[in-house]
């Protein structure tokens, strides 16, 4: 099997809590929590879970837009974390974001000439007539018209932003391109648009992809493996297609049972779960899921379940697999990949 081509372990980024007129820090948000997993090259891992789980700010951490409070993020075998500016910044031509809302993302006062023209300026890779080819050529990629390019954001719809954000990412040809909820702002008629955009780059361009986002039918579509997150830890990674048919965490099961199946036949039985999600502020004790989960017993309110490996690369932090499970994986990496 190749090297990984993203290695994340036992990353965590805490925020601070200030109150009182001395700004003292009165508690931590532990938005991620110890977590740890590859991505290959050429894959697509899919990252899902509730609003407030970490997942868009571990992929901000991924790229130390937000910095890590500890672990190791390695890139190509490269560690990045307390990389000088300067090799950041090199790096970060091979890694690239694409923003959840294209009302935002982009400058209002630039055309789309400029805008996607930007990341080239900015390394230096092209001027003049080579830049307004190379700039051509991605509108022409993303379905756009040509006269785009000297029009402003404000003139598109949802779905042509979100277009024009995604050329400006891949204008650099990256090897790692973190998509962060790109359809969850876009009209339901426009999101497979924008989803067999992504999947046609992917085999054109041989990019790989970490795929955030919390609706778990576009993902189960797009990924080649999924990865469960819940205040701020992983508790489930396995195959696609693995993970879809046997779900081994009790909120995994819990999220797929929430799916809407049009066929009544092939309907599940839907697992209600009791209570909120915990507060990343003072999250409880042993297992983060104990207070919602239908099976807790003694044990989950007094220890944190490691990621047990299971058959097939499947891993799931829960006790209840523990009997079949192979030694847990404490510090090792996530197994799978394609």
């Amino acid at each position: 099997m190749s090297e990984p081509l993203l290695q994340v372990r036992d990353v965590k980024t805490h925020f601070p809590v200030r109150g009182g007129l001395l700004g003292r820090v009165s508690g931590t948000v532990k938005a991620v929590d110890g977590v740890s997993f590859d991505v290959m090259r050429g894959e697509t891992l899919g990252l899902v879970g509730e609003s407030g789980c970490g997942k868009s700010t571990l992929g901000r951490t991924l790229l130390r837009l937000i910095e890590p409070t500890a672990g190791s993020i390695r890139f190509e075998g490269e560690e990045l974390t307390g990389l000088e500016p300067g090799r950041l910044r090199a790096l970060r031509r091979r890694m690239q974001l694409i923003f959840q809302d294209p009302y935002a993302s982009l400058n209002p006062r630039l055309t789309v000439r400029d805008l996607i023209g930007e990341p080239f300026a900015i390394h230096g890779l092209a001027q003049g007539r080579e830049r307004e080819e190379k700039v051509l050529a991605l509108v022409d990629l993303m379905g756009l018209p040509r006269d785009a390019m000297d029009r402003y954001p404000h003139e598109f719809s949802g779905g042509q932003r979100q277009r024009i954000g995604i050329a400006r990412s891949i204008a650099l040809r990256p090897d790692l391109v973190i998509a962060d909820e790109p359809i969850s702002a876009l009209d339901v008629s426009i999101q497979a648009q924008i989803i067999n955009l992504l999947v046609d780059l992917q085999r054109e361009l041989k990019l790989t992809y970490l795929f955030i986002a919390h609706d778990l039918k576009i993902v189960e579509y797009i990924s080649t493996r999924v990865a469960v997150m819940y205040l701020g830890k992983i508790v489930e990674l396995a195959e696609a297609a693995e993970l879809y048919r046997h779900p081994r965490h009790p909120y995994t099961q819990a999220l797929l049972s929430a799916v809407p199946v049009p066929d009544p036949e092939h309907r599940k039985k839907r697992i209600l779960l009791q209570g909120d999600v915990p507060s990343p502020l003072a999250p409880p004790p042993g297992c983060a899921f104990h207070p919602r989960c239908p099976h807790a017993f003694e044990r989950c309110r007094r220890e944190t379940p490691p990621l047990y490996a299971l058959s097939g690369g499947h891993t799931a932090a829960c006790f209840l697999v523990e009997q079949e499970a192979h030694p847990p994986l404490a510090d090792a990496p996530v197994a799978g990949g394609p």
